[in-house]
């Protein structure tokens, strides 16, 4: 019994399936979503591999590659590329880290789609007004000379089936990206404020305490540079209290480290090396006293000098560190500097770390010599290490304070408490005693029988 549907037999309704089934086959496929194919030829290709790298590299970090594959494979599309030093050189550096901090990723984003339009858009168009992938609004002049406020400095740079790129002068700035940055930075600025402190009232005068002006960046210290050190050897130091904390004018902590490196490398020079790294608290207060602003000068003593140290001097505490210290002067010489003061006044006292005792320094044999007798050492190498905060001079012996006494023929070391290393040997004044004797001998007319008198 030939069977019915709504008036067509279901023999003829078979026959129309089996027809279409064999000739659009694809009919009963699902078809799948839309994907971009991008070939080799697509504008997106062209621009990352463009010189406008600056803009390649900002897509790839805002994550629009497969936001504009979607785009091309259904519209072809025009990119307004600002050049590559209109988004390095010319880009104000905070609004450039703005956009490159993942919080602000929506206006990065935002920012880059205002300059892709979903449609390719010729240099030839006579289009006024289009709007871009980021729903803005932009003005085109004619013959596309201007988008916005940007001029259009290379139309049609590349072009392909799929879209074109003009190159521009500058970055199109959304209003809502703008606004977005400025509330940013207000906000910014607002929690950098710092409260101001309470007035000080003085307790002598019951008055308020005037605050200090503010120091110039770069400025010398105020105290001196005894007032600014720790209280001893201490393995932290007490803050120092020159202009501004560390690293605001001066990383001494990086140059001491960098000085420490070239008596390494220089040679010769690794005992003073060895200690300075040991001694932990030294270098720390050399890097902070640099950092405030300070200059030092450094006698190095070679490693044959320093070879010569015996137990005896090393042994008490803080022994190390106050032989250090004598060795350092806070003032900025180099080997000509000292040469002709050398040469101009004889003898020339340098302060040094270790106070009261300075260091005496004296030409001898064309060069500079510190120190007395056997405890002199002369300056070996000159200029190891100069950087305008620091000198270092490399001497051929170690130093020790001497203690002065009238008369004294040789001044011996003294330790670190200031008692004197050994017995000072002191110098008879024969000579002006027997001037004196031969002036009361000649005012009897004894003189000529003493032949020293003659």
């Amino acid at each position: 019994m030939d069977r019915r549907i709504y008036g067509v037999s279901g023999h003829r309704i078979f026959l129309s399936l089996l027809f279409l089934v064999s000739v659009f086959p694809q009919a009963l496929t699902l078809s799948p979503s839309p994907t971009a194919q991008i070939n080799s030829n697509s504008i997106l290709v062209a621009l990352l591999d463009s010189h406008y790298t600056e803009l390649a590299e900002l897509v790839e970090k805002a994550m629009l590659l497969q936001k504009l594959e979607d785009t091309v494979a259904t519209h072809n599309i025009t990119i307004f590329a600002p050049t590559n030093e209109a988004l390095d050189r010319n880009l104000d550096p905070d609004f450039k880290r703005f956009l490159l901090e993942p919080a602000n990723l929506h206006s990065l984003q935002t920012l880059l789609l205002s300059h892709i339009t979903p449609a390719q858009i010729g240099s030839k168009t006579l289009t006024r007004h289009v709007t871009s992938l980021s729903d803005h609004n932009l003005k085109l002049s004619e013959n596309l000379t201007t988008v916005d406020q940007a001029k259009v400095t290379h139309p049609d740079v590349v072009t392909r089936p799929d879209g074109v790129i003009h190159g521009i002068d500058r970055l199109l700035l959304p209003r809502s990206v703008e606004d977005d940055f400025n509330r940013r930075r207000s906000l910014r600025s607002i929690t950098a404020v710092k409260p101001e402190p309470s007035p000080e009232i003085d307790p002598r005068t019951h008055r308020l305490k005037k605050r200090p002006p503010p120091v110039k960046p770069g400025s010398s210290p105020e105290l001196p540079i005894y007032d600014a050190m720790a209280p001893g050897p201490a393995l932290a130091p007490a803050p120092a209290p020159g202009p501004g904390g560390s690293h605001h004018h001066f990383n001494g902590e990086r140059q001491v480290e960098d000085f420490i490196h070239t008596l390494l490398h220089y040679g010769g020079y690794n005992e003073m090396a060895d200690i300075l790294v040991n001694l932990t608290s030294l270098a720390v207060e050399m890097g902070r006293l640099v950092s405030e602003g300070y200059v030092l000068t450094v006698l190095a003593p070679n490693d044959e000098a320093m070879a010569k140290l015996t137990t005896e001097q090393l042994s008490e505490p803080g022994a190390p560190e106050q032989i250090m210290y004598y060795h350092i002067i806070p003032e900025y010489q180099t080997e000509e500097s000292m040469y002709n003061a050398v040469r101009r006044f004889g003898k020339v006292r340098y302060d040094t770390l270790r106070l009261p005792h300075k260091v005496v320094a004296q030409e001898a044999d064309g060069s500079v010599k510190f120190g007395h007798g056997d405890g002199s050492a002369y300056l070996f190498d000159p200029d190891i290490y100069t950087d305008g905060r620091i000198s270092v001079q490399g001497i051929d012996g170690v130093l020790f304070p001497t203690v002065e006494v009238e008369g004294a023929e040789r001044v011996r070391p003294v330790t670190r408490t200031g008692q004197n290393g050994a017995k000072v040997v002191v110098k008879h004044r024969r000579g002006k005693l027997l001037e004196t004797a031969c002036w009361m001998l000649g005012t009897f007319g004894q003189h000529s029988r003493f032949a020293s008198c003659q």
